[in-house]
């Protein structure tokens, strides 16, 4: 998933929430949601976040956002796995996502009103005009 710019033990909502890109009031929704979501609480009572955490809301996510998946079926899937068959689901998942996504690029500079398109064409005319005259 995302790499982890800031390296440290514990996290705030307000930063997860920028890591993740997921609203603050979305991460304790989840909360509530999903038993294995279970941030600590410092002595303020205020959240603290592990990189586990982290992870874990980055996959309930990619279920959730990119997957389409309802919540009940998240929460299955999560449940269904174990630690290890996880790591592998969920790097099968972004692979697919990083899969997908090129196709989908490919797929639009292939189609023939696509700007960047036309603008490879007149580059591939020129460079066959300059190299005629090589």
């Amino acid at each position: 998933m995302k790499d982890l710019s800031i390296k440290k033990l514990y996290y705030s909502i307000s930063e997860v929430s920028k890591i993740t890109e997921v609203e603050q009031y979305v991460l304790r929704y989840w909360e509530t949601e999903f038993d294995l979501l279970k941030p600590q609480k410092n002595r303020a009572g205020n959240r603290i976040y592990t990189n586990k955490d982290i992870q874990l809301i980055l996959n309930i996510k990619s279920l959730l956002r990119d997957k389409k998946y309802t919540i009940e079926g998240a929460k299955n899937i999560l449940l269904s796995l174990e630690n290890e068959d996880a790591e592998a689901y969920f790097k099968s998942l972004e692979e697919n996502n990083s899969a997908n996504k090129a196709k989908q690029e490919n797929a639009e500079i292939k189609n023939e009103n696509n700007p960047i398109r036309n603008d490879l064409k007149e580059i591939k005319e020129i460079l066959e005009i300059l190299i005629e005259k090589l």
